[in-house]
């Protein structure tokens, strides 16, 4: 495989997965899966631990990633091997802009400032303004509405 498809696979999958987790947020997390999100819209911080029923969901998307890597290494399917790489980027990714950035789970870095940063910290508010499953907005981490990126000042 070429070094210019390799990317090309790997970055075409982090894209897409912004759209999975959108989706998936959207349609699994605010549908049926609710009993597994919902502690993450009412998180209790009395109770000590860090721990949410919604970090199941970590697993769920990281299975996919680390299938494709594995296929990928171990079969004629190399091609597998780029996705599950964007897979797994777009995880890291996401775990460092929700987990460590938005919610502050893990003290690593405290402050990004820019435009766009402050807009994912708007949308991603205006998310969990809810408490409920019904009538939320911003399911997605990476691509927000053009309107939280406007009167976005300091």
């Amino acid at each position: 495989m070429s070094p210019i498809v390799f990317i090309a696979l790997c970055l075409g999958a982090v894209i897409m997965m912004e759209f999975v987790a959108w989706s998936a947020h959207k349609f699994l997390m605010h549908g049926p899966l609710w009993n597994w999100h919902e502690d993450h819209h009412k998180k209790d911080h009395t109770s000590g631990s860090w721990w949410e029923k919604n970090d199941r969901f970590f697993l769920v998307f990281a299975t996919p990633g680390i299938i494709c890597l594995f296929a990928g290494s171990f079969t004629s399917a190399t091609w597998l091997f780029p996705i599950g790489l964007g897979i797994t980027i777009y995880g890291a990714i996401y775990f460092l802009i929700h987990d460590v950035y938005i919610h502050r789970r893990f003290k690593w870095f405290r402050h990004l400032d820019s435009k766009y940063s402050r807009a994912v910290l708007r949308a991603h508010g205006a998310h969990h303004a809810k408490t409920t499953k019904e009538d939320c907005e911003s399911f997605g981490l990476l691509a927000v509405n053009s309107k939280f990126l406007k009167n976005n000042r300091k």
